[in-house]
């Protein structure tokens, strides 16, 4: 194979290096950033270098074809010659190929069908830096096949960003070689949020503060965020553009496409390596990244917003230096610690996959194997456990030929499950049918697995020869003699239930779309015949943030004797007691895991239980439960005065408070009370003095008194409700009073409501000598006029103060 003509990319004067060094040692690890032609370049130097053929292995599909098509066109050939690809249900490669580019699960069960790689001689495993948790085990299990089977076998690790010094460890002492992008120094300085101001916000002051040094990138973890930034943005003297995976193409360009005017292009982590933006010489960074999750609790994929690693953030900031010198602003405190490389799925995945992998490898616990980071041990036993109650591998974790079976379907093993069960009780066809659909969610051009695979048999569905020819792969596997018959009522939920048992669904009650999954989680079905059904077998949910419920995909109609028959170990009978619809429900529940299928009502429920359900009510619904009499909730707004002003020893008698320690006050007839009409009986300012210290809770009269004493002697109650206590008196009561009145020790003073003889607020003052010689006048001349009767004196300060009004003689 003769190279051509290459692109002049950074990697291209370092390929003869990158060869020499794999010949020589047969392990290396080749660090460049994204846009250098790592990808591209260095397999066809490999092949062009050595006969046999090269595997690289992509994460993605989509990367694997899009690679070997730029490296086809750099040959001037179709893909499929001396450039090919295999992914899952697509390949194209022919006799001639030389380089193909490979998905990492492909390549796995490629490498345990035959672990010698027959005709290939290099490996190359691209973008180790996501840590996918196929690629893992495909470092782990190429290095085991390298140390025994095949040691002329060569491998490169190449990546973004990576640990180089780990990986080459791993390795086994392996060169490393660094190719730099042609950049200029950046400048970073650090702007985390003010208190309480929203990271849009930030990025936003951010913005205006770079915006001279040229066009600014600045990286947010969303869609909404990217929105609320631009409003933030508003009137600024650039041109904001939005960069982000779900912009129509022609949007997308606009954001690649510097203009007449300065730019702030904000964009999502798709900017991070894929896309170069012209022009750039500041980058903001909001420091978060919206990385897809699987909810084991809700058993729902979504997206989670995390912080990103180091090594992503320093990719962000070089964005800043690709042209010119450049600055790059992070919107995080300097000295906050990052994880120094993104999260290894390997460590937070679901590892019954891999437990299988493992247990076909000869190595059911991993040892032995030189791994990047081991499997958790408790994850992977978990796995384990799930296989061997499919039967899959024996008590010692020894794969058995069931486990083989379900192995080389290429499944996971829940769907390998799904199938050989499936079979037994539906029927091989049927069975494979269904699973050939689970396995391929783009098969699915509906919701309702009984109309979809109506439309794949007839082959109207697009898709259809892929689906046929998966499913009778599948079908060849299974056992006839196991098998049973076709044609069993609902054959296609029984084999979705085989594969999720925790996603049978009953509908909530009202009729509605809402369903209820044994897992707990609540799904909306759409519009359609699936809705009008009472149970599903769901096969595929996902969740969108702020989305109430979950969405269903796909589903297929099932019913209670199929849930009760497939799913027989979620079965329970518990005594429940909670806070429902308003008051305290005690029951004897018979449920399909969080499904209730059966109820009746525990006539003596435990004591703590009633408790528990007592104070989830008054969390839901406040302390307004209980009894509060006019002096109980003066009592309180006195309290909550003394410790807003004096602070402890007096307490904190807010909801908030008194429900984060309710050992505090619950005695008495709270222990007695069973249901909402009991805690309506609780005398609410027993509750409060029983908090009071008992060393100052004499002087809560002197400190805040519920009267207080006027100059005619009458002792008018004080409101303490707001954040000053408030004296409403009539206005003549004060006649005579120079100074005023204070609280808590001197340090508050009341506010006075100065009434008319109608007893409505003539003046209201904090300061009563100022009010005097300043705001009377006008007052007594309006009063005057309204009251004439009554007696308004020129001096206020010498005038003898009366209880009622006094006419004028």
């Amino acid at each position: 194979m003769r190279l051509p003509d290459l692109p002049d990319l950074p990697v291209r004067r370092h390929l003869d290096d990158v060869v020499a060094t794999l010949a020589a040692h047969g392990t290396a690890v080749l660090v460049a950033p994204p846009g250098t032609g790592k990808t591209t370049l260095v397999p066809l130097a490999l092949a062009a270098a050595e006969p046999g053929r090269v595997l690289v292995a992509e994460p993605r599909r989509l990367a694997a074809r899009a690679a070997a098509a730029r490296m086809a066109s750099l040959l001037g050939e179709r893909v499929g010659g001396t450039v090919g690809y295999a992914v899952r249900g697509d390949r194209k490669v022919s006799a001639g190929t030389r380089v193909e580019m490979v998905t990492s699960g492909l390549l796995l069960r490629r490498l345990a069908a035959d672990p010698e790689l027959a005709g290939v001689t290099t490996v190359v495993l691209d973008e180790c830096h996501e840590r996918h948790l196929d690629a893992d085990l495909l470092l782990a299990l190429l290095l085991d096949a390298r140390a025994g089977l095949r040691p002329d076998l060569r491998l490169l690790a190449t990546s973004a960003t990576v640990a180089a010094t780990r990986l080459a460890a791993v390795l086994g002492g392996a060169p490393v070689r660094e190719i730099a992008a042609r950049t200029f120094p950046v400048e970073v300085s650090y702007a985390p949020p003010a208190r309480g101001e929203r990271i849009e916000a930030c990025v936003a002051r951010a913005v205006r503060a770079v915006l001279d040094r040229g066009d600014v990138l600045a990286f947010l973890p969303g869609v909404a965020e990217i929105r609320r930034t631009a409003a933030a943005l508003d009137g600024v003297d650039a041109d904001v553009v939005p960069l982000h995976g779900r912009l129509p193409v022609a949007e997308q360009d606009r954001a690649l496409t510097p203009g007449p005017r300065r730019r702030v292009v904000l964009a999502t982590a798709v900017a991070e390596s894929s896309l170069t933006v012209p022009g750039v010489r500041a980058v903001v960074d909001a420091g978060l990244a919206r990385v897809p999750r699987v909810d084991h609790r809700r058993g729902l994929a979504g997206l989670v917003t995390t912080r990103v690693s180091a090594a992503v953030a320093e990719q962000r900031a070089g964005r800043a230096g690709r042209e010119a010198p450049g600055r790059a602003v992070r919107c995080w405190a300097a000295g906050e610690v990052l994880a120094r490389f993104p999260e290894p799925e390997i460590r937070t995945a679901d590892l019954t996959r891999l437990a299988l992998d493992l247990a076909e490898w000869g190595t059911p616990d991993g040892t032995g194997l030189t791994w990047w980071d081991p499997p958790p041990d408790g994850p992977l036993a978990a796995g384990r456990e799930v296989l061997r109650s499919l039967g899959a591998v024996d008590a010692g974790g020894a794969i058995t030929p069931r486990g083989r079976d379900m192995a080389g379907l290429g499944l996971h093993p829940r769907l390998a499950r799904a199938l050989l069960d499936g079979a037994a009780a539906v029927g091989r066809r049927a069975a494979a049918e269904v699973v050939a659909l689970l396995d391929d969610d783009t098969l699915a051009t509906g919701s309702d697995v009984d109309d979809v695979l109506r439309g794949l048999r007839t082959g109207s569905a697009p898709g259809a020869g892929r689906w046929r020819a998966e499913a009778r792969r599948l079908e060849r596997l299974v056992d006839r003699e196991t098998a049973g018959r076709s044609g069993v009522r609902s054959g296609a939920a029984e084999v979705v239930a085989l594969a999720h048992p925790e996603r049978l669904a009953r509908r909530r009650a009202g009729g509605g779309p809402v369903f209820l999954m044994a897992g707990g989680t609540a799904v909306e079905v759409p519009p359609g015949p699936l809705a009008d059904h009472e149970w599903l077998a769901v096969a595929t949910a996902d969740r969108t943030p702020g989305v109430q419920h979950g969405r269903v995909r796909l589903a297929a109609a099932a019913d209670r004797e199929l849930a009760e028959r497939v799913a027989a170990t979620l079965l329970a009978d518990t005594d429940e007691v909670a806070w429902v619809d308003g008051d305290v429900r005690a029951r004897r529940v018979r449920r399909l895991g969080a499904i209730v299928l059966d109820e009746r009502p525990l006539p003596a429920p435990d004591r703590s239980a009633v408790r528990a359900a007592l104070l989830d009510g008054l969390r839901t619904e406040g302390l307004g439960l209980l009894h509060w009499s006019a002096s109980a909730r003066a009592l309180r707004d006195r309290v909550a005065t003394l410790h807003r002003v004096l602070g402890d020893p007096w307490p904190d008698v807010s909801d908030e408070a008194l429900l984060a320690d309710p050992d505090r006050w619950w005695a008495g007839p709270l222990d007695r009370a069973r249901r909402r009409a009991d805690l309506g009986k609780v005398e609410a300012g027993q509750i409060v003095r029983m908090l009071l210290d008992p060393a100052v809770a004499h002087r809560l009269d002197e400190l805040a008194p519920e009267r207080l004493e006027v100059p005619t002697g009458s002792r008018i109650a004080l409101d303490w409700s707001g954040d000053q206590p408030v004296l409403a008196v009539r206005l003549q009561e004060v006649l005579g009073w120079t100074a005023t009145p204070t609280v808590a020790g001197g340090r508050l003073p009341v506010l006075l409501h100065l009434l008319s003889p109608a007893g409505r607020p003539a003046a209201v003052t904090a300061d009563l000598a100022s009010f005097w010689t300043g705001g009377y006048p006008q007052v007594r001349a309006e009063l005057r006029g309204r009251y004439p009767k009554h007696d308004w004196p020129v001096d206020p300060l010498t005038a003898t103060p009366g209880r009622g009004p006094r006419r004028r003689t």
